[in-house]
């Protein structure tokens, strides 16, 4: 900023306050700048934090579900030989893998029925020059 104090401004002429406008301006950016790269740094931080207790969650929940799956496998041997239980729970899970497969090709195909947005685009450059089909409110 400029040497002046807050309340010289207000004898300060007209000429004189636009004159400091490009200072006062620049020094308004680079506060603004500060400020983002502060506040960059405390996001980055606590994230950073964050998804390193995510990914341990993570991890522990990977291993609570094989512990679950030796848990039915065991359930089901107290009724059935241990091969047969394993096998059992194998193909539940592979059944399971295809139907999730399934939906997500399904997702998948839906990626091409989206509308091109150069196609949208030349649709509403006809639709001004008053050409083509278009919705008319």
């Amino acid at each position: 900023m400029t040497d002046r104090n807050f309340g010289d401004k207000g004898r300060e002429s007209l000429f004189e306050l636009l004159a400091d406008l490009p200072n006062l301006i620049t020094n308004l950016i680079k506060a603004e700048i500060e400020q983002v790269k502060t506040k960059a740094k405390h996001l980055g931080s606590y994230a950073g934090k964050g998804v390193i207790f995510f990914v341990l969650a993570l991890i522990f929940l990977f291993f609570a579900i094989g512990t679950l799956v030796a848990v039915a496998i065991l359930a089901l041997a107290l009724v059935l030989p241990a091969w047969l239980s394993a096998l059992i729970v194998f193909v539940a899970f592979v059944l399971i893998a295809v139907v999730l497969a399934l939906i997500g090709l399904k997702f998948f195909k839906k990626l091409s029925d989206d509308p091109n947005p150069v196609e949208s685009v030349k649709k509403d450059i006809r639709a001004v020059k008053g050409e083509g089909e278009y919705d008319r409110y």
